[in-house]
């Protein structure tokens, strides 16, 4: 039986790395907060489901950012490790990573309900 790290997941390279698809992926709340998780807890494994959306929906949110190319995931069991492509997406789009979390963040702070 051929190992589960014999299929590497998918992702493109990073001179095929597209802004559009990047802000694509990006441009949804919950593969925002996606990121800003595996910001602040590079590695750890996807079974957090603290999104508020299904299982299904939660494997399509990080099929997405995972093609897009904004993380890496590497499998391993029946769980996956996660990590943002941060030096990859800097250097392809300077300040990109940044300045969505920067938004986002202060986004949060700004709404109705945060106060």
């Amino acid at each position: 039986m051929a190992s589960r790290l014999a299929n590497p997941l998918t992702m493109p390279d990073e001179q095929d790395l597209d802004l559009f698809a990047v802000m694509s992926a990006l441009v949804d709340p919950t593969r925002r907060a996606i990121v800003e998780m595996v910001a602040a807890a590079p590695g750890e494994a996807c079974s957090r489901s603290d999104f508020g959306v299904s299982k299904s929906a939660l494997t399509r949110h990080w099929r997405v950012l995972r093609e897009a190319g904004v993380i890496k995931q590497e499998a391993q069991g029946n769980r996956h490790r996660n990590w943002l492509r941060r030096e990859e997406l800097d250097r392809r789009f300077p300040g990109l990573l940044d300045l969505v979390i920067a938004a986002d963040a202060s986004s949060k702070t700004d709404s109705p309900s945060s106060h």
